[in-house]
């Protein structure tokens, strides 16, 4: 199994074309390097399609997901530079199933009958 110790959300879209290479260096010009046993998530601009690199330390491993129907939910908004997005475990088990992974905790009481 591939160890992820850490989970990043690149926001802005990205052409789902993009090889192992070209993702590579999306992740050098996002996030200022490629850790070791960190994962890098990103999307189309339609967020039908995610694509997953993971450096685990002696090579990259490279993913790609899309859903035979509806979105993944994916933020719009571009984070501060000062706060990369990242993403819990269960965060990125719900985003790769289409879930609505940002309002997890909300969507663990219930406040209405």
């Amino acid at each position: 199994m591939i160890r992820i110790d850490q989970l990043w959300l690149a926001v802005e879209p990205l052409d789902m074309r993009a090889g192992t290479e070209r993702l590579l260096a999306r992740v050098v010009q996002v996030f200022g390097s490629a850790q070791a046993h960190h994962g890098y998530l990103f999307a189309n601009a339609r967020a039908t399609r995610i694509k997953l690199l993971v450096h685990d330390g002696f090579g990259v491993w490279c993913a790609a997901r899309r859903l035979n129907d509806g979105r993944f939910v994916w933020p719009r908004e571009v984070p501060t530079a000062a706060a990369p997005m990242t993403l819990t475990q269960l965060q990125f088990d719900a985003l790769v199933l289409g879930l609505p992974w940002q309002r997890l905790e909300q969507m663990r009481v219930i406040t209405r009958m």
